[in-house]
Formats: structure tokens, sequence, C-alpha cells
């Protein structure tokens, strides 16, 4: 059987590299906030290129935190409108509204999953504050266009990059120059996951935000831990939210690493792309309007007509697949108020999507057969 995510396999590479952090951590005797969160947050900062990470406790309070700080810092107002993808995981709208903002659903891109820029404009109101762009299965949303509508309307852009570390592309943010530049440095502020199955995953929970602005990353040190910068001096109404010192000791051992798997998986998606030839499928792409889009495969996401009966085919020819998402966020039962509501592109999306294996430690005996079976159907 070909497993969909074996991260077993990804984690011993690294076993005796744990159990060294693992001993280090045990006798220093500090577990929480201490010396790993420290360094992780310096490296994975300087990773994407910030001024600031702060280290929390997952991917959904990252987001959580960036717009609590922004209305502890008078930048947003409970009720303000937040642009979204309608294409996205639950988690982008959730944060949304934890933070008591009002989520805007946009439709996606059908070629590239990511929200429609051509479509934001006709959602911005007067209560329209901020958009949330959303770098779905690895793929950068169209960064230097959002951007653009933002300085235009004056608002906040915050990066839901949970699916996107190490991804990069060439462009200009907010009039700064034209650069290499990376996920969590394209807008005001970005949120990380590194849930144990992300392309930078620790072994149990764990999320960072990245942001150049100062005054924020301040408001979001204190938010994470209660509202305090002080011991038992609480400034805000906090939460209790830190990045833990073991996953941090962890992420320091795979950070250094994070590029060479990124590679890996881009090879074994060009070998798909390349070389999977089947009416029935609809690959992936990360080419638009002669502009290469960022890529770094966290997912490799395929649509056909009758998705059930192609992973039942490719189950019973031993190779385990997933779906990333059954059922989109509008017709969740959490949003009765929203399941009327009509988006076709995303449906469309939500009942053809299928995503097929790969890892940095797939085989290349693996890939073929995947490629073999999929070209047999």
């Amino acid at each position: 059987m070909i497993k969909f995510l074996d991260l077993q396999k990804i984690n011993a590479v690294y076993q005796e590299q744990f159990q060294e952090k693992l001993n280090l951590v045990l006798d220093k005797g500090w577990f929480i906030l201490g010396d790993e969160v420290q360094t992780f947050e310096i490296n994975f900062a300087n990773n994407c290129g910030t001024k600031h990470c702060i280290g929390v406790g997952n991917g959904l309070d990252a987001l959580v935190l960036i717009f609590k700080g922004y209305i502890q810092l008078g930048k947003l107002q409970k009720g303000d409108e937040i642009l979204v993808p309608a294409n996205t995981y639950i988690a982008s709208i959730l944060a949304i509204l934890q933070a008591d903002l009002v989520p805007v659903l946009v439709e996606p891109r059908l070629e590239t999953y990511n929200i429609n820029t051509d479509l934001i404009s006709a959602k911005i109101t007067p209560k329209t504050k901020a958009i949330l762009a959303v770098h779905l299965y690895g793929q950068l949303a169209e960064m230097e266009a959002i951007n653009n509508l933002a300085e235009q309307h004056n608002l906040l852009v915050v990066e839901d990059a949970a699916q996107a570390h190490g991804a990069s592309t060439q462009c200009s943010v907010f009039s700064a120059q034209f650069a290499e530049r990376q996920a969590g440095s394209l807008s005001h502020a970005a949120a990380f996951s590194f849930y144990p199955g992300k392309n930078l995953g620790a072994l149990g929970d764990a999320g960072a935000v990245t942001t150049n602005d100062d005054a924020l990353a301040k408001v979001i040190h204190s938010l994470r831990n209660y509202g305090s910068e002080k011991k038992y001096q609480n400034e805000y109404i906090g939460i209790n939210s830190r990045l833990d010192e073991l996953q941090a000791a962890f992420l320091n051992v795979k950070l250094p690493h994070l590029d060479a798997d990124n590679d890996r998986r881009k090879e074994i998606a060009n070998r798909y792309l390349s070389e999977i030839k089947n009416d029935k499928i609809v690959l992936p792409t990360f080419s638009l309007r002669g502009t290469k889009q960022s890529h770094i495969f966290h997912l490799f996401v395929i649509r056909t007509e009758n998705r059930d009966a192609l992973q039942e085919y490719l189950l019973q020819n031993g190779i385990e697949t997933m779906i990333h998402y059954p059922i989109p966020p509008h017709k969740q039962k959490a949003f009765a108020e929203w399941n009327s509501h009509s988006f076709p592109i995303t449906e469309k999306i939500h009942k053809e999507v299928l995503s097929l294996p790969i890892s940095p430690v797939m085989t290349i005996d693996e890939v073929d057969y995947v490629i073999a079976t999929l070209n047999k159907y």
C-alpha cells in the first residue's frame, strides 16, 4: 500500500536529533517560552524574510491573534467585513468569526483553486477592512494583484499560509521593490500552521505569526500569553496560545531541510504533470496569464467528474488518497445560515477534487506506480 502521507517515515530520519533535543529540554527544565521557541522565532522570521515571528499554539490561533491584534491597535473593529475565499479550509472562516468579524466569501479561480482577484472589487463595501488571502494546497495566491487592490481601497492584507511554508515568488509588495519574496512576507501579517502533516510539521499542534509590523508583533506577543508582557501584569484580554518549547525544538531540527523537501515535492509534481495522461483527469495548474505562480505542493490535487469511482479504483490498486475538502464551508452544518447560498465554482471543486500521494519520502518506484495506475484508469 502506498500511504497518502507516511509521517513515520518522514520523521524517522530525524529520530536521533529529536532525542537529543528532548534530552536537552528535559535537562534545562524550562518548558514554556524558552530558548528553543526564541531560536525558532528568529530562524523562521529569517526564513520568511520578516522582522518578526511569534510562535503560537496552532494555525487557527495564529489567524485569530492577527485579527484580535489589529482590533487592539484600532485598525479593525468588531463587525468589520473580511474578504475570504469561498474555497478554503474552514479554519480561515472560523478565525474571522472568532474575532467577531464578518466573513464575505469570494469565489476562486477554477484553474488554481485560489481566490479570483477579478471578483474582489465587486465585494468591497464601506465595511470591508481586510482581505484574507489563502495559499491553498501550497500555491501562492495572486498577491501582487491582491496588494494593489488593498492599497487602492486602504485594506489590510493577511495571509493564511498554513499550507505554504517555503513558497516564494517574484513580486512587489505595497509599492516596495520588485524582488524574490517568501510566503509570510507578502502581506501585513501571515499565519502558519505546523500541524504534523504540513511541509514543515511538528510532532503535535504548533503555529506562528509572521509580520514586519512592530506594533502588531508586540500586541500578539502579549495576547498569546494571557495578554501579559510582564508576568501577572495583564494589558489585554488575551488567551493561552504559546508555541510549545519541545515542538519548537523539533521544528528547529526540521527547518534547515524545508527547501530540500519542497524541491523533492516539486520533482514528484513535475513528473505527475508531465506523465499523467488521462482525459478523465484534470491536473493542477500553477501558471496564470503568463506569470509563474509559486507552488510547493503541500498537496497535489487533481479533479475528476466521478471522484468516488477514481478513489475506489486507486484504493483497490493499493494507493491511498484523500479529499481536500469534501464539503465547502458554506454547506457545513455549522453555517446553516449560508447553506442556501450558491458558489458554483467552489461547489464544483469540492465535488471533484482528489489529493494524490506526494511527500519527500516517496520512492521513484512509488511515483512510477501512481502514474501508471492513473494512466490505466
